[in-house]
């Protein structure tokens, strides 16, 4: 083994231990000073992978999806490298390598499940050529970062041409990645939800994908679930939702979800429609590589989201969930799995508008923030750099709020005298600082 792979990995996991005494991820700084030392250690840690490498892409759902992949290849009795941060950068790929491997610079894995931002995939795969491609959905995010969507489907179709050979898993319900994959050349498979769900959806609530990538030609809806995802045909050409290799049926929704999926039954205790794609991703990629699949509902039951991801904390008697929400797609999926939840709430909102986050905050007019009026909502709270931003969108809904710019203070406010059920919904660059918050806070009661 090369000298300056040793050093770049003892210096990466310094870097990363110094961090976190200061509390900060550190794991950009880690992975930049170990591509620095040495930059061919991603492509050279990468070869060690004895079997398989997997990459999980998609606007919604990403760290989801490769978290649970990973815990259920993980119950298999196989070692895996991932990024559970959700750190999916270039830096953050690299520092799930070096920070998992050994002193002596040796990984010991059977698989790795990578999370990659879209736009880094050009920058991720030309030091490895995944096996396979999870692509969840296709949003629009971050306008001033990405621009449209073309410009994310175009950075994702370069990708692909580096990686002929890597299978694409993608969700057939979204016809913009559905279109993508079958453009790649790639080969690909399919999964999704074959029946209609919900009764009654507006079509007004379909944002992207209303337009036939294909001929341009308005695509027909015979149902849809949520945003562009359902049942999609273009009158115009022979571009239509294609036959799902992977397919859920028997959905149902509330405080917990249960469907089967290629007719072995699932049922666990999530909230959030949106979570059956999520499963069904890891199902699909689990099976499409022919790994032995044992104990999945098990596997599910265990799995303990992390850094914000329907994350549960118990602080002096109220029940907190912490949620991600950065997108109109992602809100709305939000604001239904908070309304799944019938009894007593509190709410609190935190929109920042960092680098990260995306500067432009325009986005929170494409939410359907009216649903918000329920009654069983007590209360709703705005916070964060545009905290004032947020309590004039819900004002155009005719929904009181209380501003509150500092999320602690807010917190232990809606503690001392809220319901006991408290909901907080959180935009990219508060998410860590909030989740540290809590656990805090959750910590001082013993």
């Amino acid at each position: 083994m090369k000298i300056r792979r040793l050093f770049a990995i003892w210096a990466s996991k310094l870097t990363g231990f110094v961090c976190k005494l200061l509390g900060k991820q550190g794991l950009t700084w880690s992975g930049k000073i170990a591509l620095t030392i040495d930059p061919d250690i991603l492509t050279e840690m990468a070869a060690d992978v004895r079997e398989k490498i997997f990459v999980v892409c998609g606007t919604n759902g990403k760290t989801t999806i490769n978290n649970l992949l990973c815990s259920t290849l993980e119950g298999q009795g196989k070692k895996v490298i991932c990024n559970h941060s959700g750190s999916n950068m270039l830096n953050g790929a690299i520092a799930a390598f070096v920070l998992s491997a050994k002193w002596n610079g040796k990984i010991d894995a059977d698989y790795a499940c990578i999370e990659v931002d879209e736009a880094s995939t050009l920058r991720i795969f030309p030091h490895f050529k995944p096996d396979y491609m999870i692509l969840n959905n296709l949003f629009r995010d971050q306008l001033d970062r990405y621009g449209e969507i073309d410009i994310t489907m175009n950075l994702l179709k370069d990708a692909m041409r580096i990686a002929p050979e890597m299978t694409i898993i993608v969700n057939g319900d979204d016809a913009l990645s559905t279109y993508l994959a079958q453009e790649s050349g790639n080969p690909y498979v399919t999964y999704g939800i074959q029946e209609q769900v919900f009764e009654e959806q507006s079509i007004n609530e379909i944002k992207e994908g209303r337009f036939c990538k294909k001929c341009g030609a308005k695509l027909f809806y015979n149902f849809y679930h949520y945003s562009q995802l359902g049942d999609y045909h273009c009158p115009n050409c022979d571009f239509h939702r294609p036959e799902l290799n992977y397919n859920a049926s028997n959905v149902k929704t509330g405080k917990v979800l249960d469907f089967d999926a290629n007719g072995e039954h699932i049922h666990v205790n999530y909230r959030g429609f949106y979570n059956v794609y999520n499963i069904l991703a890891v199902y699909a990629a689990v099976k499409e590589a022919g790994i032995p699949l044992q104990n999945f509902n098990e596997i599910l039951g265990k799995y303990n989201p992390e850094n914000g991801r329907m994350e549960h904390f118990s602080i002096k008697g109220t029940e907190i969930i912490l949620n991600l929400a950065k997108n109109p797609a992602g809100f709305n999926q939000n604001i239904s799995a908070v309304m799944e939840d019938d009894s007593p709430k509190d709410l609190i909102i935190l929109i920042n508008d960092n680098d990260q986050d995306g500067i432009d905050v325009s986005w929170l007019w494409d939410v359907d923030f009216d649903r918000l009026g329920d009654p069983s909502i007590r209360s709703i709270t705005v916070s964060g750099i545009r905290c004032q931003d947020m309590r004039l969108r819900l004002k155009y809904v005719d929904i009181p709020s209380i501003l509150e710019p500092d999320i602690e203070t807010a917190v232990r406010k809606r503690i001392a005298d809220g319901t006991r059920n408290l909901y907080v919904l959180v935009n990219y660059t508060a998410l860590y600082s909030t989740h540290n918050i809590l656990k805090r806070m959750e910590g001082e009661q013993s």
